[in-house]
């Protein structure tokens, strides 16, 4: 059997979390393989809504497993309390969470760096959401970190000595905090976390395999916030691309079965960095309202913008995407004309169809107009209802992308999913 992949193609926010819930019953095992509580994995059915941060998306069907892999940075004040919010709403998801031993905590000093390190740059800053996710990288890789695993053995005492070395490094901000503050709720949630299934991710997973269990991963945030091939220095601190799936998990680059990519039929972007087809004008703010776009996690608006091939091309190449999916199609009713970047126009006048090593403000887009269609797709139940303007944009965007788009969403619920024929 394979692990087949899910992951956005854009900055995030493409609705992976809605696409998972719809994926799920094909499924056995669901998995989250890395970024934190900076996610927020929007699901809506029979009139209930629900926002997840490092909960697979999987969690709503109690005959699947849900496996928070090694990958993952996790909060544990913050996992307590979204367990605490599923169980208000009558969610028991202990006999189907299981979380890696392998997994970093994220700390409450953690998260008064990140605050410290955004504060101090100023016009700067990348626009961190702040939840320590950073420096919890970063302490991974210099291998100074805690672990799930940890708070079996001696946690206070590793603990203690982690807070000092943080406490230390905060001295050179000038940065005012209290500790105490940042730290309630830290006993409570590391006593959830025991009460939790924890695992050796690695083996359980290919264990699965091996028995012929079918896998779905779950990716957070997008590929162009890639530590590596993201729109760097404005990025997130884990892979957020297909590859991520392996390390994150812990399964061979040739156990990986189709990689579903997820696009919106526009594009967006939270927080500070390039965006090539970003609009200031009426139609921005038009797209903004029309598409909800405010964070599901901060609350902050989102930058809107046309699609940008450029791209999504190069997402494509990355990923090795085998299968699209669009959403937000219900979006864009109303435009006469939709506009597509297909080459960026880079500051030397240069013109390329190639993503560049360095994307700056002063790279602009090269756009072809498409035709628009006025018809409403809420309530479509099937492709052949699609007004022909839209069976058009996708099929220029399939050209495009060289890649079959699948699945089209034409609205948040679980119904407004349309698989394609």
């Amino acid at each position: 059997m394979k692990v087949d992949v899910l992951l956005g193609l854009q900055w995030g926010d493409e609705g992976k979390g809605k696409v998972v819930d719809v994926l799920t019953p094909q499924y056995d095992v669901i998995t989250r393989f890395q970024g934190g509580p900076n996610a927020g994995h929007t699901l809506e059915f029979d009139n209930f809504k629900h926002v997840l941060h490092n909960i697979p998306s999987g969690i709503f069907h109690n005959d699947k497993a849900n496996i928070v892999g090694n990958g993952v940075v996790l909060d544990p004040i913050t996992f307590k309390h979204e367990i605490d919010s599923l169980k208000e709403k009558g969610f028991d998801i202990t006999k189907n969470l299981y979380i890696s031993k392998k997994a970093h905590l994220i700390l409450p000093t953690h998260r008064i760096l990140d605050a410290a390190s955004e504060a101090s740059k100023g016009k700067t800053k990348i626009g961190s959401t702040l939840k320590g996710i950073g420096p919890t990288y970063m302490d991974k890789t210099g291998r100074n970190g805690l672990r799930v695993g940890d708070i079996l053995h001696n946690f206070e005492e590793k603990y203690a000595a982690l807070k000092e070395k943080h406490v230390k490094m905060l001295e050179m901000y000038d940065f005012e905090y209290n500790i105490e503050e940042f730290e309630k709720g830290l006993t409570e949630g590391i006593e959830t976390l025991k009460s939790c299934i924890i695992i050796d991710s690695e083996h359980e997973i290919n264990k699965h395999l091996k028995a012929g269990k079918t896998i779905l991963a779950e990716g957070a945030q997008g590929t162009l916030l890639d530590i590596d091939f993201g729109s760097y220095p404005f990025v997130t601190s884990s892979n957020t691309i297909c590859a991520g799936a392996c390390t994150g998990m812990g399964v061979a680059p040739n156990k990986i079965g189709e990689v579903f990519g997820i696009f919106k039929a526009y594009c967006t972007r939270v927080g500070s960095g390039p965006f090539p087809t970003e609009l200031f004008d009426e139609t921005g703010e038009e797209l903004r309202k029309a598409g909800h776009e405010f964070g599901a996690t901060t609350g902050r608006p989102r930058r809107c913008g046309w699609i940008d091939l450029v791209a999504l091309k190069y997402s494509v190449m990355i990923n090795g995407v085998t299968q699209l999916i669009m959403t937000k199609g219900d979006v864009l009713s109303g435009f006469e004309t939709i506009k597509a970047a297909t080459a960026y126009k880079l500051p030397d006048g240069t013109i390329t169809e190639e993503f560049p090593f360095e994307l700056t403000d002063d790279v602009k887009p090269v756009y072809e107009e498409i035709k628009g269609w006025k018809e409403d797709l809420t309530g479509v139940k099937s492709e052949d209802e699609f007004p022909q303007a839209l069976k058009d944009y996708i099929a220029y965007l399939e050209k495009q992308l060289e890649v079959p788009i699948t699945i089209v969403s034409v609205g948040p619920d679980r119904e407004q999913t349309i698989v394609r024929k």
